[in-house]
């Protein structure tokens, strides 16, 4: 293994919990057809003014992207985000030295692109949408999280301490 296991569960615990937030609107919403558990935390609960109710969010027309007539849920495309995300993760600390260094670039691009996109979804829902999903809340903090973690690895001077890229 090239890092450490405890650098190696660092990077992939974010993106489990995202994935995992993800896989549940997808099955729940998407396969069942039932919101999600606790979306609407008893229709009473706001953040900043905006109430948590997934079903606006996830019933929207901006809880999907169009790509040549097929609808592909945000839900799903987040999912594989996070799971290539993993894939990368364990690329880099089972696979060779030379491939593992490219590999970290790909990662911190690979993340940041995710970092790019929270910000307008997160417009999307305080003030497009006016509601605001939990499921959603916790993949963007994920991403978030995920991405300062990575870039406090990668550009601390500690990337040498745990990874063995000789």
């Amino acid at each position: 293994m090239r890092v450490t296991k405890r650098i190696f569960i660092v990077l992939v615990i974010m993106s489990i919990i995202g994935l995992a937030s993800a896989l549940t609107v997808l099955y729940e919403f998407q396969v069942l057809g039932n919101l999600p558990p606790f979306c609407t935390l008893g229709g009473h609960a706001e953040f900043l003014g905006t109430p948590i109710n997934c079903a606006t969010v996830l019933e929207s027309s901006y809880s999907n992207i169009d790509v040549l007539g097929i609808h592909f849920p945000l839900e799903l495309l987040a999912a594989l985000w996070f799971i290539i995300n993993i894939c990368l993760v364990c690329m880099i600390s089972f696979g060779s030295s030379a491939s593992a260094k490219r590999l970290l670039d790909v990662l911190f691009g690979w993340r940041f692109f995710g970092l790019i996109i929270v910000p307008y979804l997160l417009y999307l829902e305080f003030f497009v949408v006016h509601s605001i999903c939990i499921y959603c809340t916790v993949m963007h903090a994920a991403i978030i999280i995920d991405f300062i973690i990575v870039s406090y690895f990668l550009f601390s001077g500690k990337a040498e301490k745990y990874l063995d890229l000789r």
